[in-house]
Order: C-alpha cells, then sequence, then structure tokens
C-alpha cells in the first residue's frame, strides 16, 4: 500500500514538473525570475524628446521569456535618445531613435542585461 502511494506523488510531481517545462519553452513562465505578463508591463515604452530620426534592428540571442525581453527593453530604454520594442518570437529589439545612438551602446546595454547581439541592422 506504500509502495502505490509513494509512486502516485512521484506521478503528481513529474506532472507539475512537465508542466512548468511546457510553459518554460513556450515563453509563458518566468526562468529568470519574473512572470511572463507583470514584468512585460513593468517595461513601458519609453517616450523620446524628439522626432524619429532613425530606426535599428538588434537582433538578439539568449532571451527565453517575456520577462527577458523586459531586462533588454529596459536595458535599452536608460539609452539617451533610445526607446526599444521588444520580440521575444522575433528575438529582435526595435530601437528608435531622436538622435545619433552609437551601435557600441546597445552591444553594451543588451549584453549588461545578460544577453548577446547577433547582429544589428540600420
Amino acid at each position: 500500500m506504500a509502495d502505490i502511494v509513494l509512486a502516485l506523488f512521484v506521478v503528481v510531481l513529474l506532472l507539475f514538473a512537465l508542466r512548468g517545462t511546457i510553459k518554460h519553452f513556450k515563453g509563458e513562465g518566468g526562468c529568470c525570475g519574473g512572470g511572463g505578463s507583470p514584468a512585460a508591463k513593468k517595461a513601458a515604452k519609453k517616450k523620446l524628446s524628439g522626432p524619429v530620426i532613425d530606426r535599428k534592428i538588434v537582433h538578439i540571442s539568449g532571451m527565453h521569456c517575456e520577462h527577458c525581453a523586459a531586462r533588454v527593453a529596459s536595458a535599452i530604454n536608460e539609452i539617451d535618445g533610445a526607446s526599444a520594442k521588444v520580440s521575444l518570437k522575433k528575438e529582435e529589439a526595435v530601437v528608435s531613435c531622436d538622435r545619433q545612438v552609437e551601435d557600441s551602446l546597445l552591444c553594451q546595454a543588451v549584453e549588461r542585461a545578460g544577453y548577446r547581439v547577433v547582429s544589428i541592422e540600420a
């Protein structure tokens, strides 16, 4: 009898672990300290002080969830003159600039957040 109870307990634990793994790989669970949507809401779009004069697409690797995307957006938004909209599915950030922003600044911000820049399109 005790063996059956123990086996059922292990099966239930495995089901919970499987559910969490599926959510993680779909980008719905928190993989790095945050959940899905609250982190995304926290990284609100930054308002630029002038008209947009340049747009860059930054291709990023290492993002696994919405919290990762929010961290990248927050890091880029700290740069004066830059505002980012990050897509987890496309693994990219579209950066609008109201002044000249060096690619090296964008790379440094993304890498400081813990991710890797694959390429930058002007």
